[in-house]
This record gives C-alpha cells, sequence and structure tokens, in this order.
C-alpha cells in the first residue's frame, strides 16, 4: 500500500489518448473541490495502458491543461509504471481459480452471441474455456492466443452512490468478463480496481457514463478482497439541445479555449455550475468559496447545459475584474510587438477596450486601428446630411483646439471639456462624428476622447489632418 492516510482520497484518471475537453475537466473540477472541501488529496493517475492510443503530447497536454486551470494534484502515477503490480494480482487470480485462461477465437464468440439473442437471452461469455484445468491452460496460454476472464458469480450486487443513491445490478447478466489480454496487459477495469485499492482512493468520483463500469469493478474487488469504495456519479454535459454534446464540441480541447482568449477562472466558474449549485443563488464564484461550499448533495442528476454565450458572458466579466496593467501582461503575447513601444498608450487602449471584450482574443483585432490607421474613404467622415464643407470647417477649428491644449495637459477631461464647448455651439453630431471618425477610420469605435486620451497629442493631430485633408480635396473635386 501507498502509506496509512486516512483522508479523504480521490483521483483523477484520464487515458492520454486524445487532448483534455471540457467534459473531463468538470470531473477533475468536481474531484479537485471534493478534496479540498475535506482537507484531502487529489491524485492524478495517467491510464496509459491503452499502447495504441496514449501518446506522450496527450499526456502533456492533460498536466498543461490541469496547472492552467490551477488544479495542482497531490501525487501523481501512471499505470505504465506498475505493469508488476497488475502481474501480480492476476496472477494470484488465476491460481486461486478465481480467474482463468480464455481461448475462445472472434468466431466462436460471435456464434454464441448469435444463438443467444436468437433464443432472446441477452448476451454474454457463454463460459466455455471457464473449466480448462489450470495446469492445461497455463501451457496453452504459452502457445496459444489468449485473455483472462473474471469468473463472475450470479448475484444481485448494490451499490450507493451520493448523486443517484441505490443503484442495483444483477452480475448474471454481465457474465464472465476480460480482465486482461495477457498477464502483462491487462485492461482498464482490472488495472483501475487495483490503482484504486493501493492508491488508497477513498470515493469515486467520475462521469456517469461510468456507472456500466461499476459493477464490473465491484466483482474485481470483492474477487480480491478490497474494500468497498464510495461512488459519486456526474451528470452528463449536455448541448443547447439537451442531447449530448456532439463529437466536435468534444473534440474541442481545454487547450484550444485557452489558445482562443479564456480565463481560467472563467472556465472554472462555468464548469462547476454545470451539474452543481452553490446554497445561494449567485453565479460569480471565486475558488474558495467553490471549495467552501462544494458538497454531492448539491450536485444534480440532470445533465448541465453548455453554453457557449454563458461562458463567453462569465470570461467578460473575468476580463473586466482584471486591473489594466495585468490584462495588458497577458495580451502583450497577443499583439505585433510594435505595440509595445508605447506602454502607456497600450494600457490606455487595454483600459478602453476590455469592457467590450469576451475574449482575450477579441482585443488585437478591435484596436488595431488605435496602432495602424486603416484607409477609410472620406465620405464616412460626413454627418448625415451636413455639407462636406462645414464638416470640414468643422475639423479645421478642432485641430485649433487640440494644437491649443499643452502637452501636459492633454489627457481625456481637459479634451472633453474645451471639445464640447465647441461642440454645442455646432451641434454634437457634426462636431464629434467626424473626430471619432478622423481618429479611429471607422464608423464604429471608442468615444472621440478616449481615443485623443490614447492616441496622444502628436498621433492625433497628424490623423485630424489627414482627414482634413481627405475631406477638402473632396469638396474641391465638387
Amino acid at each position: 500500500m501507498f502509506g496509512q492516510k486516512k483522508h479523504v482520497r480521490v483521483r483523477f484518471a484520464p487515458s492520454p489518448t486524445g487532448p483534455l475537453n471540457f467534459g473531463g475537466v468538470r470531473t477533475a473540477l468536481f474531484n479537485w473541490l471534493f478534496a479540498k472541501h475535506e482537507g484531502g488529496y487529489f491524485i492524478l493517475r495517467i491510464e496509459d495502458t491503452d499502447k495504441e492510443r496514449s501518446r506522450p503530447e496527450f499526456e502533456t497536454d492533460i498536466k498543461e491543461s490541469l496547472s492552467w486551470l490551477g488544479l495542482h494534484w497531490d501525487e501523481l502515477y501512471k499505470q505504465t509504471d506498475r505493469i508488476a503490480e497488475y502481474e501480480k494480482y492476476l496472477t494470484s487470480l488465476l491460481e486461486r481459480n478465481i480467474a482463468y485462461y480464455c481461448f475462445c477465437s472472434e468466431e466462436d464468440l460471435v456464434k454464441d452471441e448469435e444463438a443467444q439473442m436468437s433464443q432472446g437471452i441477452p448476451p454474454k461469455y457463454s463460459g466455455r474455456c471457464r473449466t480448462i484445468p489450470f495446469e492445461e491452460a497455463t501451457a496453452r496460454a504459452k502457445k496459444e492466443k489468449h485473455v483472462i476472464r473474471l469468473k463472475v458469480p450470479e448475484k444481485e450486487l448494490s451499490f450507493h452512490d451520493l448523486i443517484r443513491g441505490k443503484v442495483t445490478f444483477h452480475l448474471g447478466l454481465v457474465g464472465d468478463f476480460i480482465i486482461a489480454k495477457s498477464l502483462k496487459e491487462p485492461l482498464y477495469n482490472f488495472a483501475n480496481v487495483i490503482d484504486d485499492a493501493e492508491m488508497e482512493i477513498t470515493h469515486v468520483v467520475r462521469g456517469e457514463e461510468h456507472i456500466s463500469n461499476t459493477p464490473r469493478q465491484i466483482a474485481i474487488q470483492e474477487a480480491l478482497g478490497f474494500s468497498p469504495l464510495i461512488y459519486a456519479h456526474l451528470p452528463l454535459i449536455l448541448g443547447a439541445n439537451k442531447k449530448k454534446l456532439s463529437k466536435r464540441d468534444l473534440a474541442k480541447s481545454i487547450s484550444d479555449y485557452r489558445r482562443e482568449g479564456y480565463l481560467p477562472h472563467a472556465v472554472l466558474n462555468f464548469l462547476v455550475l454545470l451539474g452543481w449549485h452553490p446554497k445561494e443563488d449567485k453565479e460569480i464564484l471565486s475558488v474558495e468559496e467553490m471549495q467552501k461550499e462544494f458538497s454531492f448533495d448539491r450536485v444534480q442528476k440532470a445533465g448541465g447545459i453548455f453554453n457557449i454565450e454563458k461562458l463567453d458572458w462569465f470570461n467578460g466579466y473575468y476580463i473586466r475584474a482584471l486591473s489594466d496593467e495585468t490584462l495588458a501582461l497577458l495580451l502583450e503575447e497577443l499583439v505585433p510587438p510594435a505595440w509595445m513601444n508605447d506602454r502607456n498608450k497600450f494600457v490606455k487602449t487595454v483600459s478602453v477596450e476590455k469592457e467590450r471584450m469576451k475574449k482575450l482574443t477579441d482585443f488585437a483585432g478591435a484596436v488595431k486601428f488605435l496602432f495602424e490607421l486603416p484607409v477609410y474613404a472620406p465620405e464616412l467622415l460626413l454627418w448625415k446630411h451636413t455639407p462636406a464643407a462645414t464638416i470640414a470647417g468643422n475639423l479645421k477649428e478642432a485641430i485649433g483646439i487640440f494644437e491649443g491644449i499643452a502637452e501636459e495637459d492633454f489627457h481625456k477631461r481637459t479634451i472633453e471639456s474645451k471639445m464640447m464647448l465647441f461642440a454645442e455651439m455646432r451641434g454634437r453630431g457634426e462636431v464629434l462624428w467626424p473626430i471619432r471618425v478622423a481618429l479611429s477610420g471607422n464608423g464604429a469605435s471608442p468615444g472621440p476622447f478616449d481615443l485623443a486620451d490614447i492616441l496622444g497629442k502628436r498621433e492625433t493631430l497628424l490623423r485630424m489632418k489627414h482627414a482634413y485633408a481627405l475631406l477638402s480635396k473632396k469638396h474641391e473635386a465638387e
């Protein structure tokens, strides 16, 4: 055994056959929160016995994704490091006649299944190899292709689920199932049981799709004389149509969402509410609040609805909650290096734009005009039916006002106070609209005073004069 720890011990046991997706992370999160709530241990176990499909890059993705979310593990194990342990237990079961070698071909199994189904009997292994003497079977196993099956008793089996209550199966419907391809190739259910016992796992917290594995695992536990575990099978994550998430949704990994500009706390807050709710009716939860309040009596049986708009809402909330400096640091990697030449301008840009951001990746495209003025048609400067000559005159006077503001006073408050006096005399739209277009090159942008404050006096005047020249040339052409 791995020590005599009496605390709650839970494990997240992903297979590195693909990148970590939302379903896996929700399971990891609920395990982690339960362990933290109980002052226990969160174990990460990489179940990599599937040699054909397991990949080191997927193992790396799992670890990096959990670390990014702050779901740090207390202990780490890999099943491929433990093959000798599984072989020891398999040998014991074979020697005690609780498991046996099976030499049935695929053709034999298909024929037996078809015969059972024709009689209206649920298909299961017929037990054809159950009575082969141990010595004979052992000798044949050295030369013939085989698997190892567990002798399953015909009896009813029940366990208590922390979410679903009493769950009952009849093992007679299961039959003698395969627990290993060979002494050195244990299958999922067998290795899982050995690991849980030796790692002193107390609670198994996983998705409801694993309920069908539970009777097999309990049968193995009983065969080996292991203590029973406590189970909690989490509800499914459903799509907006209240059906299981599509393969496309499940194929999208946590690292994909990270690259798209989602924040870890937003992902956690979104996920914790997919099947669980706090005592009070609130949605914004700190990680500390999640840990303090988490319990399985608040986990629902019905599936949680995955709503990408809700995730975006959470992400926007947590983006706005960041300080301008912190957000700027996160955004530095997502913009051209040249944007960092004027740090003060960059942070001001972040401050203005963060109110509209849903994802970090929204930023660069939304504010590019502040660093690279786009080409725009002079007609965009016009306000409704106001003549071009009038707008050009307003731009010229606005340039004079901007030039009259001292460099040290060139900030939003001063700009707004002086420019609004002019706008009230000439008309707000006729003054403010062309200034905003001149500074942004767009029909939609932050307000003109925010823009001038971010751009600074020099760049503001360059853009204003460019706009005036454009409109003057258009007016002359007419």
